[in-house]
């Protein structure tokens, strides 16, 4: 049969405009009617935006690879061993010192300190940030003051600081304390003003009254921007300590690096940072899966 003759017997597409309609709400009908019945169409191919799967452990790749390469610059001599020195040097200088026993002290001494301000700054984060965020004469009163707090740079209180409360672990424990709260309070307080007032709305609408408001929609709501906070708040811990335990201390990781400082120890200084980047690791993945676990209700690219 010729080109033309089937042409003649194929039957006619369907026009007007009732066919436009339903080619405008289903972009797949214009292939179906050509087919002719009986016929499968085409499917068409999907692109998927979302990054995929979550790897497992795959937040430890960069950490290995960083390692990895670090080894094999060392094994080939490409770093000075004065000044980076090898991995396996910084093991054993970490299991000889933990064998004497004072990598043990002083890393108890350091969890310790940081637990202290980081569970004073957390509780005063939460509740600054629900008075302002909950409260206008809260947020008149408070949040002004928070600002100017956090565009001070915190360090810069240490001498104030000495002066006010000694220069043992008080005033150690309360410049980490302003630390942690600072970001757990503006994360906080801006997740909670950020709450949409639609939502607002409907509790009235639903007559909730205020606890009830709070509880189911803006405790849930203001849990995204806590779990932000609270991850700045653990790594800042971390990262005020390293200073404040080289001021008149006698213990601690801080003090190690310190006196390793003296002796020209590098792999003692090695080896300090590479605690406090462990455990700064470790306490954000701990909070990432705590968050993971309270917010398993929320759909994201994350997940």
């Amino acid at each position: 049969m010729t080109d033309t003759a089937s042409e003649q017997l194929a039957p006619p597409l369907p026009t007007g405009p009732a066919t436009a309609a339903a080619t405008t709400a289903d972009p797949g009908a214009v292939d179906r009617a050509a087919a002719g019945p009986g016929v499968a169409p085409a499917r068409r191919r999907v692109r998927r935006l979302a990054p995929g799967r979550r790897l497992p452990y795959a937040r430890l790749l960069g950490p290995v690879l960083l390692l990895v390469v670090w080894s094999v610059a060392s094994a080939a001599g490409a770093l000075d061993p004065r000044t980076l020195p090898a991995p396996w040097t910084v093991v054993h200088t970490g299991a000889h010192l933990w064998t004497a026993g004072t990598l043990r002290t002083d890393i108890g001494t350091s969890l310790w300190r940081a637990t202290q301000g980081f569970l004073i700054g957390l509780a005063a984060g939460v509740v600054l940030a629900l008075l302002a965020g909950l409260s206008r004469i809260g947020e008149a009163v408070i949040d002004g003051s928070v600002q100017i707090n956090r565009a001070i740079p915190t360090l810069g209180l240490i001498p104030l600081f000495i002066l006010w409360l000694g220069i043992g672990e008080t005033f150690k424990v309360a410049i980490i304390a302003i630390v942690v709260y600072i970001p757990i309070y503006l994360n906080l307080y801006s997740a909670l003003s950020g709450i949409d007032n639609r939502f607002v709305e409907l509790g009235e609408v639903l007559g909730l009254s205020r606890l009830a408001f709070i509880r189911d929609i803006v405790i849930p709501g203001s849990l995204p921007g806590f779990f932000v906070g609270l991850r700045l708040g653990v790594t800042g811990s971390w990262l005020s300590l390293v200073v404040l335990e080289q001021i008149n201390a006698t213990s601690g990781l801080g003090y190690m690096m310190f006196q390793a400082q003296n002796y020209g120890q590098t792999d003692v200084i090695v080896l300090g940072l590479l605690i406090y980047g462990i455990f700064g690791f470790a306490s954000d993945t701990v909070v990432r899966v705590l968050e993971r676990r309270v917010l398993s209700w929320r759909r994201s690219l994350s997940n």
